[in-house]
Parts: C-alpha cells; sequence; structure tokens
C-alpha cells in the first residue's frame, strides 16, 4: 500500500500541469479501449455473475454488478462526456486589484490523490478514473471482491489509454487484493491520500466514518421521498411515482417513502397500489393507507427511515405539506425528494424546506445522477454539506488556493 501511495503521489504532480488536450486524448483513447475490448468485459462480468451467484450475492448487488451493452455503451459516452466538458484547472477567478497594488484571485486546482472505495458496480471504476483524470487528480481504487475481474478488465483499458498518450498508468491504480484490511490501509493513509470517497452498504459507510483519518466526501444510503401533494396533477403523479420505485431497484436515487396528502389518498391510492402490485412491489402503510388498500401490509417504524433496494415500498398517508415536510425532514438520509403539484407556492416551500442534496419539483428521484445532471459521470453523491453536496462532478474533486500576482510590493 505504500508502494501505490508513493506512485500515485507522484502521478498527482504529473495530472495536476497535464495540458487540457492530452488530458482529454488520454479519456478518448480509453473510451476507444472500452469499445474494442467490449468482448473481454463481457466474458469477465459473465464470470463475476457466475461467482456471485453462487457465492448468493444479493438481487440488488447482483444487478449493480452486471454488465451487458448497453451498460457498456453508458459507459464510453460518460467518458466521451467527460472529455467533452470545459477543463476548470488552472482557471483563475475573482481577480481583484488591492490598495496596496497586488492582484489577488483564486486558481482551481486538483485534490490531489483520491482514494475511492466502491462495492459491486463496475461502472464506478471507469467513472471515478475519467472524473479524477479531467481534473488532474490521481486516484486508486478498491472495489468489491465481487467484481474483481470486471474491474481489472476495465483497468487494462483505462492503462491502454494512458499508455497512448505517454500519461503514467500510475495515475489510475486498482488495488487487485481482495482482503478487507487494505481498506484499514487506504483510509489511514494521509501521507498520499487527500481524500477518500466511499460508494457502499451502510455498514461499509459507518465503519469509514468510525476509522477513517482522511477526510471523506460521503452518503450514508438513499431513503428518497415522493410526496404527492393535495394540488398534484393526478396522471404526473402516477407516472412520477412509478418510474421513482420501479426504474431500478438498487440503486441509492429510487423512492423508498411514498407520502400522499390526505385529499387526493382515497381517489390516487388504489391505482397507484394496483401499478406496483403489477410490478411486484411489496407495499407497507400506515393505518390511513391500509384502509383504503386492504390488502397493503403493516408499515413499522423501521421502515420509513429504510433504504430497501429492494421491490419495497413504504407508503403513508398525510394531512398535507406541513406534515409531509416534517416527516422527510425526520425520516429522510438527506439524498432526494421529490414534490408533485401544480401549485407553485407549494412546490417553492418544498425546496426551500427540505432539508437534502436534491429537491424536486414534478420529476422522478432517478433524475438525481451526475450524468442526467450533466455533470458527465459522477464520481459519487454526497449527504454532506461540506466539501460537496449532490452529485461529485469535476467541480466536487477539485478546490481552489489564492493566488497573487505583485510587482516587487512589500507590506508596510
Amino acid at each position: 500500500m505504500d508502494s501505490i501511495g508513493v506512485a500515485a503521489l507522484k502521478s498527482s504532480r504529473v495530472l495536476a500541469r497535464a495540458s487540457t488536450s492530452l488530458k482529454n486524448d488520454a479519456l478518448l483513447n480509453i473510451a476507444s479501449a472500452l469499445d474494442g475490448n467490449r468482448r473481454d468485459l463481457l466474458a469477465a462480468n459473465n464470470a463475476d455473475m457466475n461467482n456471485a451467484r453462487k457465492n448468493n450475492l444479493e438481487a440488488a448487488l447482483l444487478e449493480r454488478l452486471e454488465l451487458n451493452d448497453e451498460r457498456i455503451d453508458a459507459m464510453i459516452e460518460g467518458v466521451r462526456q467527460v472529455a467533452a466538458m470545459p477543463d476548470l484547472i488552472g482557471d483563475i477567478t475573482d481577480l481583484e486589484l488591492r490598495p496596496s497594488g497586488i492582484k489577488l484571485g483564486k486558481m482551481r486546482v486538483p485534490l490531489g490523490v483520491i482514494g475511492i472505495i466502491y462495492e459491486s458496480r463496475p461502472n464506478v471504476t471507469i467513472d471515478a478514473a475519467c472524473l479524477c483524470l479531467k481534473s488532474g487528480n490521481a486516484t486508486i481504487l478498491r472495489g468489491g471482491s465481487e467484481a474483481i475481474l470486471s474491474n481489472q478488465a476495465i483497468a487494462n483499458c483505462i492503462s491502454e489509454g494512458l499508455a497512448r498518450c505517454g500519461l503514467p498508468e500510475t495515475a489510475v491504480q486498482i488495488i487487485k487484493i481482495t482482503d478487507r484490511s487494505v481498506v484499514g490501509e487506504l483510509i489511514t493513509m494521509t501521507d498520499y491520500v487527500d481524500v477518500i470517497i466511499p460508494r457502499g452498504g451502510k455498514g461499509l459507510i459507518e465503519r469509514l466514518i468510525n476509522d477513517a483519518k482522511v477526510p471523506l466526501i460521503k452518503h450514508l444510503d438513499g431513503n428518497c421521498h415522493v410526496y404527492i401533494d393535495d394540488y398534484a396533477d393526478h396522471a404526473k403523479a402516477v407516472s412520477i411515482a412509478i418510474n421513482a420505485k420501479t426504474h431500478r431497484y438498487g440503486v441509492c436515487n429510487a423512492m423508498e417513502s411514498l407520502l400522499i396528502a390526505e385529499s387526493v389518498a382515497s381517489s390516487l391510492l388504489p391505482s397507484l397500489a394496483s401499478a406496483f402490485v403489477t410490478a411486484g412491489v411489496e407495499l407497507r402503510g400506515c393505518g390511513k393507507a391500509q384502509r383504503i388498500v386492504t390488502s397493503m401490509n403493516q408499515a413499522i417504524e423501521q421502515d420509513w427511515s429504510e433504504e430497501f433496494l429492494a421491490p419495497i415500498l413504504s407508503v403513508k398517508v398525510v394531512s398535507g405539506i406541513d406534515e409531509a415536510i416534517d416527516h422527510i425532514n425526520h425520516y429522510s438520509s438527506k439524498h432526494t425528494e421529490s414534490i408533485v403539484t401544480e401549485k407553485e407556492e407549494n412546490g417553492r416551500r418544498f425546496i426551500t424546506e427540505v432539508d437534502s442534496s436534491s429537491v424536486m419539483i414534478n420529476a422522478s428521484t432517478r433524475f438525481a445522477d451526475g450524468f442526467e445532471y450533466g455533470l458527465g459521470a459522477e464520481i459519487g453523491i454526497s449527504t454532506d454539506k461540506i466539501h460537496a453536496r449532490g452529485p461529485v462532478g469535476l467541480t466536487g474533486l477539485t478546490t481552489q488556493k489564492w493566488v497573487v500576482f505583485g510587482d516587487g510590493q512589500v507590506r508596510e
């Protein structure tokens, strides 16, 4: 781990001074390598999937692990999108002439070395590598053991793209050791690593919060809500709620709790429940919800704060927007929440008073994603308020330093 840290630190200094064109050439070569090695990627992933099934990996993690041509296409498009984005590094803003005669400004610079710890999703390997590369950061990647072959196949494509441009292959390093003690080493390597970004289950994040010496950019879980307001358009409400829950179950921006205003619950809940049941979703409701849909299971207290990552949904009938906001701010993991309403005042109240990293009006929570936000690939979603919040793209992987331009001035 020390040798990995030393190599990453050296590579970060090369990347910090690399030109925009050189970084973009590397990204485009990585995209070409992914496309050209598609068969190897699918074969490696197929082996990982077979091993995962033998080890009884849960359904949500299997869904995250799987690669197919569509997902590889999305990975390639994400890389190209990052290459097409403006390069922030070296930009100087807020230039000001001070009374002393000096000029003062802020320069956008890389964070340095970023360690990323994640489970299951091979696409994180390419997303993280490319965002770090474009923002001038070296990265150390520690994926889950269940995706080790997929991640190594992707790493080969990254190395190929870097080598073609003369950039150090150690700019992106994937730890091949699956022993969990490696994580303990990585999160305490303060001499080499500037920040850790974890993407994994609640247990992993809790461990890192307790043990890490390197600063974290993190989110603990994704208990996302959709609130159907008294003034909701019913067709929009049904479409948004169904999409937010059933589009994909094993993702952090899927709806886990549905709140519905009492005034519209009787007319909307039966059709919503029917659609969810048809999709195979188990509904767990409060007493009021159960009286409207008698087949609904009883929700327990834990259900209101649970990230199911599965076809399970908690349903609560609320008196109106006040109770909805109070419920969300109490139980939410501060990830993503959405209101369905045609009343502008209620929409404005919701986005002002709900304390989450993404808050939406009349849109599915599934849009809380770096790609959908135009950030290119995302490196994760942060529910912290410092240093980055929400989907973390290029800007979240940089910081600023003060720069001063003088002409011989001395302080009197």
